[in-house]
């Protein structure tokens, strides 16, 4: 282990961000440490560019942890609606909930303390800690694990718990020396990764621009750059087929509560059959009875079928998750009056009024593309 590299790394670090480092971003410099919170979890599995336009107007939505904490739960998920990664969403309100219970709508300025809070793990505490107290604690992201794998040439893949421990004790001792610096000094850490560290296209594999590291950085000394940090192979995603119950009657919509602990928790959607393994195409309309008694298996048929009479096919959408994919069947289901719902989790919407509800992205998608809705309303 080089001792010059760790103790001069902050402080070529702190140097390199005032002359390249990202800026304007919202969330930068603002020690509120709510704001920073928030930033925190959104930009985790989510496009920067993406958070530049929905965290101005999540943060007006809800402007303090209090408003935040008692807001309905379909209000968070719906301003949540499309960046994925729902349960993102509902451990930001079980925290703010947690925050004004336990520390009277103040976030504890102690990293320990942070890493107790629903939602916020070790590595995020530590960037609420130094962006809002500047407390001197590491931050350990994809991005940060990448950059001292390559600087000290950390073999073995990230999942490794020795791998991970050696990473978070570089970690801690790469820290500025002095507290007031950590703010830019862990910014200046996540705009290195996301900028120049990069996983596929590094600078340093390059003749433009010149790393603060280069002749120091283990992995560029030894031609490794591309090969660290090492990566576990990912199996092919599993296909799975379900079917779906666009049931309309009028000008409402029948929506199901999907469980929280499910794929797309929490939010609302069409009822849909169990997931099965992707078989071939299909090529026939099933029976209503048969579709109802998959989708809506707790509410009995009959009356179902009293009040539907019209099913065709709809499109056949494909969604990719993390680790899936899943092809959804939509079935076009005709109520010339409504049904009464058996299950709590089953609602009649008015189609003025789907905004309020969050949605899964591709119903989103396809309620807005059948014209079912404005777009206006699905953004409310």
């Amino acid at each position: 282990m080089s001792k010059a590299l760790i103790n001069t790394f902050s402080e070529k670090l702190i140097a390199w961000h005032a002359r390249s480092g990202r800026s304007g971003l919202p969330w930068q410099g603002n020690r509120d440490p709510y704001a920073v919170w928030v930033s925190e979890i959104m930009l985790q599995q989510t496009q920067v560019a993406t958070v530049l336009e929905r965290y101005p107007r999540f943060m007006k939505r809800f402007p303090t942890v209090k408003k935040l904490a008692s807001a309905h739960i379909d209000e968070v998920l719906a301003e949540w609606a499309g960046l994925g990664y729902y349960s993102r969403a509902r451990n930001l309100h079980d925290c703010a909930q947690q925050v004004v219970k336990e520390f009277a709508g103040q976030f504890p300025s102690d990293p320990i303390l942070l890493e107790q809070l629903k939602g916020i793990g070790r590595s995020t505490a530590g960037a609420i800690a130094a962006f809002a107290f500047h407390v001197k604690a590491p931050i350990l992201d994809a991005n940060v694990k990448r950059i001292l794998a390559r600087l000290f040439a950390v073999e073995g893949p990230l999942q490794d718990k020795a791998v991970n421990d050696r990473l978070w004790q570089l970690a801690g001792q790469l820290l500025p020396a002095k507290a007031k610096d950590m703010p830019v000094y862990t910014q200046a850490l996540m705009d290195f990764g996301a900028t120049w560290c990069t996983a596929r296209k590094p600078v340093c594999l390059d003749n433009e621009k010149k790393c603060p590291y280069e002749k120091q950085c283990q992995a560029n000394l030894s031609d490794q750059v591309l090969s660290l940090p090492h990566k576990t192979l990912k199996a092919k995603s599993p296909e799975f087929d379900c079917d779906m119950l666009l049931v309309r009657s009028g000008n409402f919509i029948l929506l199901q509560k999907r469980p929280s602990k499910a794929i797309w928790g929490g939010l609302w959607s069409l009822p849909e059959s169990v997931w099965i393994t992707k078989s071939t195409p299909k090529k026939s309309i099933p029976r209503l009875q048969n579709l109802f008694a998959a989708a809506l298996p707790e509410e009995g048929a009959t009356p179902w079928l009293k009040a539907c009479k019209v099913v065709k096919a709809g499109p056949q959408i494909k969604h990719v998750f993390t680790h899936r994919r899943l092809w959804m069947q939509i079935w076009h289901v005709n109520a010339p009056k409504l049904v009464e719902p058996q299950s709590s989790n089953l609602k009649w919407v008015p189609l003025s009024q789907l905004g309020r509800y969050g949605l899964p992205q591709p119903i989103k998608v396809l309620l807005q593309g059948l014209s079912l809705v404005r777009g206006d309303d699905l953004k409310n």
